[in-house]
C-alpha cells in the first residue's frame, strides 16, 4: 500500500466512476435517439454517427439541443408503463373468480364473514359452513 498513496487511490476511483457515468450517459442518449418519434431515419443516423465519431462533442450537443425533449420522452414512457401496469392489475383482478371489484366479490364476502366470526355474531361452525357455501 506504500507504493500507491491514498490520493492516487481516490483519483483512480473518481476516474472509474466518471468512466462508468460516461458510458451510462452514452447508452442513454443512443437509446433516446432510437425511441424518438419526431426524428426520421436520416436524423437518427446522423446523431448516432455524430455521437460515436465525436463522443464528447456529440453527447454535449445532443444534451443541449434535445435534453428537454429527452426528459419529456422519459416522463411519457413512465406514464405509459404506469397505465399499462394499472390496466394489467385491473384486468387480472377482473378475471379472478369473485374478484370483480364489486361489493359482491368472494373476497369481500369472506372478509365480512371473518368480521362476523371475530365479533362473535356467528360461531366457528357457522363461519366454516358459510365459507364452504361461498367457495363452492
Amino acid at each position: 500500500m506504500d507504493d500507491y498513496p491514498m490520493l492516487s487511490l481516490f483519483w483512480t476511483m473518481l476516474e472509474f466512476f466518471l468512466f462508468v457515468l460516461w458510458f451510462f450517459l452514452l447508452f442513454k442518449i443512443i437509446s433516446d435517439i432510437f425511441r424518438s418519434h419526431d426524428m426520421g431515419g436520416w436524423g437518427k443516423a446522423g446523431w448516432v454517427i455524430f455521437v460515436i465519431l465525436l463522443p464528447f462533442l456529440g453527447v454535449f450537443v445532443y444534451l443541449i439541443a434535445r435534453g428537454r425533449s429527452m426528459g419529456e420522452r422519459d416522463v411519457e414512457q413512465a406514464r405509459q408503463a404506469d397505465a399499462a401496469f394499472k390496466a394489467y392489475i385491473k384486468e387480472a383482478a377482473d378475471t379472478q373468480p369473485g374478484g370483480g371489484g364489486g361489493a359482491g366479490g368472494h373476497v369481500d364476502e369472506l372478509a365480512k364473514l371473518a368480521d362476523l366470526r371475530n365479533s362473535g355474531a356467528i360461531t366457528e361452525e357457522e363461519f366454516r359452513k358459510a365459507k364452504e357455501k361461498l367457495l363452492a
